[in-house]
């Protein structure tokens, strides 16, 4: 039987997936205060996005031989070190593309309709003139600018389209011909998209080089009373200077699924503000885009184990070697 550990307990419903080829030795949720205490003999870990998967952790783990994310990103897996350490990384780009791009595009809408002030407002009671008070604005004909165009942005400009919005991306990797099949106009550089784009989504990887992309230089240069979505990650904006752009009324708004802590402290400045709607990075975590995680990532890890190559292989040069290792499980 393979030995598995996981960062979060296994829920009831996948469990059947194990049955009668591996085992769960234990969770980070098992001891707060050592969270790794059971790692020394787990051969597969299903990584989630609250801890660090660095060379220590590896070094607590001799026998692993495969960290399966339940996600798409990989910034808290240190990979050169597992590669170096012979161990597969896996992720599940294609889980969480839908729940993901219809939760940008519900934050786009409820900051875009005022809908926490309107809440907010009803619960305080006393008169106001909701008629002339409301503020919000109507999509159809806007343009939303993406910055990256991969699955996520890609399903994203389709609702879009359905919306009536021009959409726009900017994305050096992707190709003409994607963007065209997608109805999408190609910029050649961000700061096209960013002074065109009345809605600006954020569907990039967090790397030393996109971090803190958007930045106090970048944010002035967005549309004046253009609105920000971020359902990729917290570490992409410079937190600061986009709470300075909104009390400065240049920005409308802004829809924010990641911050850069986590969880995201009750006091925070951004919290307080009825242009600012936060949900506590769950843009991926539907039903039915969890579903797809968990089974994505299990069935990935135990494809390692037993020396199939699984399809969304981070570092594949690792595979040949994972490959020859015994498929029967414990040695």
């Amino acid at each position: 039987m393979f030995k598995i550990w996981l960062e979060r307990s296994l829920p009831q419903p996948y469990k059947p997936l194990l049955d009668g080829v591996a085992v769960v030795i234990g969770t980070a949720e098992d001891s707060p205060e050592d969270p790794l205490y059971t790692l020394e003999e787990a051969e597969a870990i299903i990584a989630g996005g609250r801890l660090d998967y660095d060379a220590t952790l590896m070094d607590r783990a001799p026998r692993l031989r495969v960290i399966s994310r339940t996600g798409i990103g990989v910034d808290k897996v240190a990979v050169r070190e597992a590669t170096l350490r012979g161990i597969a990384v896996c992720n599940a780009p294609d889980a969480p593309t839908i729940s993901t791009a219809e939760h940008a595009i519900s934050l786009m809408l409820a900051v875009g309709k005022q809908l926490k002030w309107c809440h907010r407002s009803i619960r305080a009671g006393g008169k106001l003139d909701f008629f002339n008070d409301y503020d919000g604005v109507e999509f159809f004909g806007a343009t939303l600018g993406l910055i990256g165009l991969g699955r996520i942005g890609g399903h994203v400009a389709g609702i879009a389209r359905g919306l009536g919005m021009r959409v726009m991306a900017y994305d050096p990797y992707v190709s003409p011909d994607w963007a065209a099949e997608l109805d999408v106009d190609l910029a050649t550089s961000l700061e096209e998209v960013l002074g065109a784009a009345d809605v600006l989504s954020l569907h990039l990887p967090l790397t030393p080089e996109t971090e803190g992309i958007l930045n106090a230089r970048r944010l002035a240069q967005m549309k004046s009373g253009s609105i920000l979505i971020n359902t990729a990650r917290g570490g992409l904006v410079d937190e600061g200077a986009l709470l300075e752009a909104l009390e400065k009324g240049h920005l409308y708004g802004a829809g924010l699924d990641v911050l850069r802590v986590k969880p995201v402290p009750r006091d925070h400045p951004l919290l307080q503000r009825d242009d600012v709607i936060i949900s506590p990075d769950v843009a991926a975590a539907n039903r039915s885009g969890k579903d797809r995680l968990w089974r994505t990532a299990i069935t990935q890890a135990l494809q390692v184990l037993r020396g199939q190559r699984p399809k969304h292989l981070v570092n594949p040069e690792v595979f040949s070697r994972s490959a020859r290792r015994t498929k029967g499980g414990s040695r």
